[in-house]
């Protein structure tokens, strides 16, 4: 799977989740601190990576700042991206299930190493749902989106 990752920081937690996603088989697509000469700055770097997933040339993102706060509203910008701020597996696990989410916001202060591998395990396990009120939901969403680029 094709993964943008970016970070306003670079700090050993994004160090770690690139070498992790890696060793998962992805290819990972860098932004921001994680890619010299990149502008680091949280919202622009979050909107690189998050664009490469409305324009599928990446799969998935997961996007960094220090709370993840701005990281998730910057991604969450850019039309069909469904970003989810997720400090816990079982969040995780529920943006994929629940939101089909296809973008993860991460913070860089919140999340230890041992945290990450359980939100990547999580993440990479949880499946969109097939019933019918869930899918519902992420269909509204992608009307917020028409309808915002028709404004």
């Amino acid at each position: 799977m094709r993964i943008a990752v970016s970070s306003d920081m670079d700090e050993p937690v994004a160090r770690f989740l690139m070498a992790a996603l890696r060793d998962r088989g992805h290819e990972v697509r860098p932004h921001g601190a994680l890619r010299p000469g990149d502008d680091a700055q949280w919202a622009v770097c979050s909107e690189a990576a998050a664009r490469e997933v409305a324009d599928q040339t990446a799969d998935q993102a997961v996007v960094c700042c220090w709370t993840g706060t701005g990281a998730s509203i910057a991604a969450n910008k850019v039309p069909g991206v469904r970003a989810a701020l997720c400090t816990d597996a079982y969040t995780a696990e529920g943006a994929r299930r629940w939101n089909d989410a296809n973008v993860l916001a991460l913070s860089l202060r919140l999340t230890s190493e041992p945290l990450l591998t359980e939100i990547l395990d999580a993440w990479f396990a949880g499946r969109p749902s097939g019933d019918a009120e869930d899918r519902q939901n992420v269909d509204r969403v992608r009307l917020l989106d028409h309808a915002k680029a028709r404004r």
